[in-house]
This record gives C-alpha cells, structure tokens and sequence, in this order.
C-alpha cells in the first residue's frame, strides 16, 4: 500500500491489564513472544517494515521493540489515547502520508485484508474522517463477548452503524440488544469492532484539536470523539472471518489467543 505510515500506539499503564504490551504470546511451535511484536509482525505482513512505528512513551516497550528489529517513536506521556499518540507521532516524525493507519497493540490477529479495505474506503470516500472496521459476529464471538460482559469483564467493543455505513455508536457492551431467537443465530446480527482505523493527517489534526468528549471518557473509547463532534466516521463491514480476532483486553484472553495462532500455524 503506497503512501500508508502503520503506527501502533503502545503503552506500558493499564488498569486492566499492567505492562499488556510485553505480556508473552506463545505460537505454533511453542515459541513465546511479547505482545507487541505479535502485533508488530501482524503489520509488517501488511506493509513494508520501514512504514511502521512503535509509537510509546515507556523506555521498556521502546527497548524490546528495538531488540527485535522495530522502529520506535517516543511520544509523549500526556497522549490521552491511542489516537493521539498518532498525531504525535507524525509529527515527531516529521512524515506526511497521505493515509495513518492506527493498528492497535492489542490486536495481533488482525486481518491484513482488513488493513487494506479500510484504506481503499478512506480514499473513496472524502467526506469521512476515518474508516474502521465492522465483523459480523460468529456465533463463537459472540458468546466470547456475552461471557465477558457476564462476568463484569471489559471486553471486546461492538459497533451499530446505519445503511449509509456511517457509525451510529460504539460499546463496550454488546449492541444491539438481540432477542433469543437472534441470538441463537449462527451468525447473529453483532458486529465485532476491531482495534484498527485510516485516517488523514489532517483527521488526527482535528481529533487533538476536539479535546476529550464526555462519552470517550465514559466508555473508554476514543472513538467516540469524532461522533461526539458530529464528524463522519465510515464504517467498512465484513463477513466473519475464518479465526475469531479477539484482542487482548484481559489475562483470559491469552489462552483463546494462544490457541488461534497455533490453529493458524502461526510461529
């Protein structure tokens, strides 16, 4: 993909999960890797290795990244969320392409063909100031993400948008409500939203210049920003895909993580 900068925001602080970026993931042949070079290697499948950066603000994320061979871009410890610390990071970089893609730390099992949709989307539609991701939920994601919200864990996000593909709302709870008879679907009506977005440059810009909105700070999600200030955000829908990409939110996700790489053949 030409002219795209892949940055993936990492931070070692997390209420859920402390040090999460570094938490080991052990593949098919029993190998064990950091999480962020999991996430890492999921991006340079994508694109070539010297359009992505780590972008941190934690010297120990930014040391294991340089042991296996990344690029790393020291950004500041004030960035709110992942999406600000993109902006910085283009700007400390000094870079200008024509798309960002934000591929999150967490989600190693990202599909590349899902990268690329997001960015043809963004070139087709001007009028939106990012794409992102919709899957429609297998009846396995689905019930990953009702067990969590069971438990009282934070989970995996859902997302609603309308005919227009433009996003209505996006959760940490699972929406919309379903009915039994829904639920009980193979393929019920849910869509998974994946940690990864395409913006502009001059998208992350604007989102900086916005400031935190009510409904980010409450669900945690940054997101949530852009719909909060009335900006387009297009969805780009996908049929469920062949493995269940679950990010790592929880320690419990580790071992339905760990078992997809090993189906997969992942090393």
């Amino acid at each position: 993909m030409a002219d795209v900068a892949v940055i993936i925001p990492a931070r070692y602080q997390s209420s859920r999960y402390p040090a999460k970026p570094l938490a080991p993931l052990v593949g098919a042949t029993g190998t064990s890797k950091p999480l962020i070079r999991r996430s890492w290697e999921c991006a340079t499948a994508i694109v070539d290795p010297a359009a992505v950066w780590i972008a941190t603000d934690d010297e120990r994320i930014a040391d294991a990244v340089r042991g296996f061979g990344g690029q790393v871009v020291m950004t500041a410890e004030s960035c709110a969320n992942g999406t600000e610390r993109c902006a910085d990071a283009i700007g400390r970089l000094g870079i200008a392409p024509e798309i960002v893609v934000n591929l999150q730390g967490d989600a190693p099992l990202t599909p590349g063909h899902v990268v690329t949709a997001l960015v043809d989307a963004l070139r087709e539609t001007p009028e939106v100031a990012m794409t992102t991701p919709a899957i429609r939920c297998a009846r396995s994601t689905y019930a990953h993400l009702v067990e969590d919200q069971a438990q009282g864990r934070v989970g995996g996000t859902t997302v609603v948008f309308g005919a227009d593909r433009r996003a209505l709302y996006f959760s940490k709870r699972v929406i919309p409500h379903l009915p039994p008879e829904a639920a009980a679907l193979p393929f019920p009506p849910v869509h998974l939203h994946l940690g990864v977005y395409a913006y502009r440059p001059e998208a992350l810009r604007r989102y900086v210049a916005m400031g935190v909105s009510e409904l980010e700070q409450l669900e945690g999600l940054e997101q949530l920003r852009f719909l909060a200030g009335g900006v387009a955000v297009g969805v780009v829908p996908f049929d469920p895909i062949e493995w269940d990409a679950i990010e790592l939110n929880n320690p419990t996700d580790v071992g339905p993580i760990e078992a997809i790489l090993k189906a997969r053949g992942i090393a």
